[in-house]
Parts: structure tokens; sequence; C-alpha cells
């Protein structure tokens, strides 16, 4: 596991003195560092942010201007795309299919599309986005000669099916798997003239979302390696196959942008000649999720403080609050990690609890209560549903404080 030293402990604490826990952080000296990492994995690829794992304003504005090598933002739901229009980000594409009728309205009635891109993988979503359009242009689908399209992306399965589909290695996304599919998908998008095929997206989750070095587990991690490699070169194969299909459906200009890959992938999916642009986001903060990577190390960035409130016995501190469990299937690598000081560790029946979290350990008896411990999330931007702001720390000074999406009185999901 990944964590901050001792010496970071101390430029924390002291950085953070005035503040009382429960607070979040973004270390920003680790962030950059962090940015320049992913810029250097994708080779000159660009970078479209995954907003999902920042959920923060001001952090996702300031890393695209940071660098051209980050361009464009995956969005997650058409709200969030929407309010970050307002508030003048462009080049947005929505990462997930939509069925949200009101939001589809207001992307028609815009004057300005912000370059919106909905993704769809399905004739009845064209269907919905279409009813949605003539009902904000009154009645019309294309809504007259003059009217703007909208923008549409298909989502293209980029999980590995072996031994003639009878394996399936990935995430449960697209049905679209075949060039064949994604090509009949591409032909209803071009003669609907209410939209317009824009760009292909294809997530190898089980590349770019698996750490290849799960901790004291080596055989798994050459299982894990091998089966990565294969897939890997199948999906170059397919996604090639899948965007020279699509061409030949919507010309040779159909597709502004191929995004592929996430934080964990960028190497492998950023060489591949069909791919235009990659995809990332968690990098940026690091959660503990990417310790089991054997390809990169992002530094912790992330970080949230709780109080130790009660000590129930020796060995044994009590913080207050703690349970923020990450997404996905209900393991212990989904918990919050106590990183600083060093030598804390979970109970194993209580795990991290909504009100309160018990930390085990020799370190427990050298806590007072009013001290603090640091957790490191186990995701990235699901930090900040928990928090209303973060305190952005250079040196052991807090030199700013942001709001999150939440802070902004925004949740999307």
């Amino acid at each position: 596991m990944v964590a901050p030293s001792a010496d970071a402990l101390a430029r924390l604490d002291r950085a953070t003195a005035a503040l009382d826990p429960p607070f979040a952080v973004v270390d920003l000296d680790a962030l950059r560092a962090n940015a320049r990492d992913l810029l250097r994995r994708a080779g000159g690829t660009p970078i479209r942010l995954a907003s999902k794992s920042i959920r923060c304003r001001a952090l996702l504005e300031r890393t695209l201007a940071s660098d051209p090598g980050f361009r464009g933002t995956l969005a997650y739901t058409l709200p969030e795309a929407l309010w970050l229009a307002d508030h003048g980000l462009r080049d947005l594409v929505v990462a997930y299919p939509t069925v949200d009728r009101a939001a589809l309205a207001a992307l028609a009635a815009r004057e300005d599309d912000a370059g919106i891109a909905l993704m769809v993988d399905d004739v009845a979503q064209l269907e919905l986005i279409e009813a949605a359009v003539r009902a904000a242009r009154g009645g019309s689908p294309a809504g007259g000669a003059d009217a703007r399209p909208i923008r549409v992306c298909i989502d293209a399965d980029a999980s590995w099916r072996p031994l003639g589909g009878r394996l399936h290695v990935g995430v449960k996304r697209s049905p679209l798997h075949a060039p064949e599919q994604v090509a009949a998908l591409a032909r209803e998008i071009v003669a609907r003239p209410a939209l317009r095929l824009v760009g292909l997206m294809a997530y190898e989750a089980q590349i770019a979302g698996l750490g290849d070095r799960p901790p004291g587990r080596p055989l798994l991690g050459l299982a894990l390696r091998a089966v990565q490699r294969a897939s890997a070169r199948e999906l170059a194969e397919r996604r090639a196959a899948i965007v020279a299909a699509v061409r030949a459906v919507a010309g040779a200009d159909g597709l502004a942008f191929v995004n592929g890959g996430g934080t964990g992938s960028l190497e492998s999916t950023a060489t591949e000649p069909a791919v235009t642009e990659v995809a990332a986001g968690s990098g940026l903060y690091g959660p503990t999720l990417f310790d089991a990577y054997s390809r990169f190390r992002p530094l912790p960035a992330a970080l949230f403080a709780l109080p130790v409130v009660r000590r129930p016995g020796p060995g044994v501190v009590t913080a207050l609050g703690g349970g923020y469990l990450a997404s996905g299937a209900g393991d212990r690598a989904r918990l919050p990690r106590p990183v600083l000081p060093a030598g804390l560790r979970l109970d194993a029946r209580e795990g991290a609890g909504e009100v309160q979290t018990p930390l085990l350990g020799a370190a427990a008896d050298r806590l007072r209560i009013g001290d603090r411990v640091w957790f490191r999330h186990a995701k990235a931007g699901e930090l900040c549903e928990r928090f209303e702001r973060l305190h952005l720390v250079e040196g052991d000074h807090v030199v700013e404080t942001v709001p999150t999406y939440r802070g902004e009185g925004r949740c999307f999901l």
C-alpha cells in the first residue's frame, strides 16, 4: 500500500492545524505530479478528463487549463454536462446513456450545445432522444432546416470474450461487441436528421480498472497480467475494425474522436492507431485502488482527516465518521484505509462506520482524544460526495479552499 510518510503527516497537520475534522484535502504538489505522469504515460495522445473521478469544478477547470494535453471532459450525466456547459466548459462527452427527458429537452433548446455528445448503444435510446427533441422543437425531430442536430457517440463493448464467447472478461456495458453490430447502429444514426454521429468510445475496464498486482497474491497477479495482455491484443485489432466499419458508414470525417482506456491502461491504449484520445481522472487523486498496479504508482493526493473521539481500551481508538465506502463489489478493497499515523488498521468486524470507525494497532495507544487520523479513499471522486469543500495544500499551508460538486449544491448521481 502506498502511504504518505511521517514527514507528510507533520506537514499536513501543520497545514490544517486551524481546521476541525472531519475535512478533506488535496495535496496540490502530488496532484500536479500525477497530472504530469498521466501526460507522460499517454505519450502525446490527448487525455479527456473523467469528471466523475474529480467532482470538483475548480480542479477540473484548472487541470484542463494546465496543459494542452488535457482536452475535453468525460461527464457522467447529461444534467452534469449541461451544468458544466453553463459554467463555460466545452467539448463534453456524456459517458453513459441518458433517459432524462427534461435534460434532453434542455439540450435541444440550447442555442449553443457546448459540444455535448450523448452516449448511445441501442436504437431505443435514439428514439428517446428524438422524442425529446421533437417535444422541445414543436413536433419536428429535426426542428427545421437550420436546427442543430444532437451529437451522439457510440459506446462499443470492450470486454474480452474468449472460448467462442463462452467466457466474458470485463464489465457489462454496451451490447455492441462486433464491428458489424456497431456499424448497424451507425447506419441508424446517420439516417436520422435529428442526430449527428461524432464519436466512438470503448472502455476496457478489465485492463484500465483492474490492478494487476494484488497484494499477497503473486500467482493471481501473473494470471491477471496474462489475461490483460491477451485482452489488449484482441481489443486493439477489434477496435480498429470497428472504427473502419463505422467510417465506412459515416464517411472518413464521420468520427471526430475515438475514445478509449482509463488511468490504468494509458500506455497500451494510447499506442493504438485507431484511438485519438484516452480518458483518465482517478490518477490525479491517487486512490488506494491504484496501489495494486505494476505499471504506475500515483502519489496520494486526496486524503481526509477524522478526529479521535474515544479510547475504548488498549490498542484501540475510535474516530468520528468514516463510512465512506466506494462503489463496486462489496469487499474489503472498497473500504477507506487509515494511513497516518502509520500502524493503524480497521477492525475487521466493524470496518468503517456510518458515525464511528474503530482503529486498532500499536499506534492507537499514542493517540489522544482530539488527535486526527488521515485516510485515503478507495476510489477518487466519490470522496467528494462526502465533503462540501476541498482544502488545497501546498507545502505546509492551505492556499485555497474550493467547493466540491456537493458544496455547489449539486448531486448528479
